[in-house]
């Protein structure tokens, strides 16, 4: 039997606690590994935040012969905590651990005596063939076949290089029924509908965004799963959990064109009365590619836009103009999508007079949601090679890095973060829309926030 796990939550995450959504990395494993065989129980304990006492408890009564922990850079200390009560309840189980973390600093983990293996790259595969390679007594030579592993051999740490999935149509739908699903936030602000669940239908990411780790976990190139495979998977969740909205989580939703045709083609003959949001690149979309992602149930796009200022944009590789998000922005509107999209504060080299730019450009902008989120540089990515090796941090926490410059700190990028936020929240026009989407007296609740702190 498998027991695959999520953490509970960080305790000083820099970015709060995002919606309660299920853990579909997880999920996909948990499919993988019942469609070889396995018995397998899940708990996401981001959700239900067991005690160690409660895991351990847990631990003894399934009595797994694996358990498989999902680790992010700011879960680290958590997930070093689990592994330790894990074995404190079964020592004789052996214990992987995966995900964005372990993909990059595997010997962080390794160190740790608790932690037998860890996976680096997607896991569908390589926890299949570790899975049977436990279960079945095989030797550390079988286990050194394994293609994006980490393990320990005479003293000394080894790692194999990842392979990809090319075929991702050949892995099972998420095992979502292994969750309680009546227990995630099934509803967003972006749609009417509900209950809205999240999807996945790409992996990898050909540009080079320089704050961004993805090309590292999923690849250079973008592998995705076929239209008829995703409508199939919807269709089983409008079966099986009720969905009225699908969020497609993914930077890259539009990186090709005629795939995108055809998923919303195959949707709208389905009849399947979905609503739905994506996120993509502004220079990834077009009038008449807009117009049939709307036909198809598209009400919100979302847009990671990240800086106003042309230098940083540059700093930061992103590929994209003003000009263009603009006009992204201007094609949106002219079809009637709504719009949303992030920013970044705190880019090293970033100064004030960038960051004022980055405000004006939002405003300028008028998006339906607007987020400011402070720049904290996480393994992975290349700017943090930048920020760690030249010392550009106030500090570190554990394996996150606070940016620092001459100008400004984490504190008070805090205090810039909050005074944006808080303005382009109460912008005339944004709360005009806000009105007339969620009407008066909503929106007159939800501003409480902002006069009683």
């Amino acid at each position: 039997m498998i027991l695959l796990m999520t953490t509970a939550p960080p305790a000083n995450s820099p970015w709060g606690v995002p919606m309660r959504l299920p853990p579909l990395g997880l999920a996909y494993v948990a499919g993988a590994l019942e469609k070889a065989g396995f018995r397998v129980d899940m708990l996401d304990n981001y959700l239900l935040e067991k005690s160690v006492d409660e895991i351990k408890q847990t631990v003894k009564q399934l009595n797994p012969e694996i358990v498989g922990i999902t680790c992010s850079s700011a879960s680290y200390p958590r997930c070093i905590e689990t592994a330790k009560a894990v074995k404190e309840a079964l020592p004789s189980c052996k214990v992987v651990v995966g995900g964005w973390h372990p993909s990059y600093v595997p010997e962080s983990l390794l160190q740790h005596p608790e932690i037998d293996y860890v996976v680096i790259g997607e896991g569908e595969r390589v926890m299949t063939e570790l899975a049977t390679c436990i279960t079945n007594g095989e030797d550390d030579q079988s286990i050194a076949a394994i293609a994006g592993i980490g393990y320990r051999h005479n003293g000394k740490i080894v790692t194999t290089p990842q392979k990809f999935i090319n075929n991702l149509d050949q892995l099972p739908f998420p095992a979502r029924h292994l969750l309680p699903m009546q227990r995630y936030d099934r509803e967003i602000p972006y749609l009417k509908a509900k209950p809205v669940d999240t999807m996945n239908i790409a992996r990898g990411c050909p540009y080079n965004c320089a704050y961004c780790e993805t090309r590292r976990l999923w690849g250079l190139g973008c592998r995705a799963f076929s239209p008829r495979r995703v409508v199939d998977e919807i269709e089983h969740m409008v079966s099986n959990y009720g969905t009225r909205g699908i969020y497609f989580l993914g930077d890259n939703f539009t990186i090709n064109k005629k795939r995108t045709t055809e998923l919303c083609e195959l949707i709208k003959k389905a009849n399947l009365d979905l609503e739905w949001v994506c996120d993509t690149r502004a220079d990834l979309v077009s009038r008449e590619l807009l117009k049939t992602m709307k036909e198809a149930g598209l009400r919100t796009i979302w847009f990671g836009v990240e800086s106003g200022s042309p230098r940083i944009l540059e700093k930061i590789n992103k590929g994209i103009t003003l000009e263009q998000t603009a006009e992204a922005f201007r094609l949106c509107r002219e079809v009637g999508l709504q719009v949303a999209c992030s920013f970044i504060l705190g880019i090293p080299g970033e100064t004030l007079k960038d960051m004022k730019a980055t405000f004006k450009f939002a405003k300028k902008l008028a998006p339906d949601w607007c987020q400011f989120n402070i720049y904290v540089a996480v393994p992975g990515s290349g700017l943090y090679d930048e920020v760690v090796q030249k010392g550009l941090y106030d500090r570190m926490d554990g394996f996150l890095a606070y940016v620092k410059t001459e100008e400004f700190n984490y504190e008070s990028l805090q205090k810039i973060q909050r005074k944006f936020q808080t303005d382009c929240d109460l912008s005339p026009k944004r709360v005009l829309r806000k009105i007339r989407r969620e009407g008066l007296l909503t929106v007159l609740k939800k501003s409480r926030k902002y006069f009683f702190r």
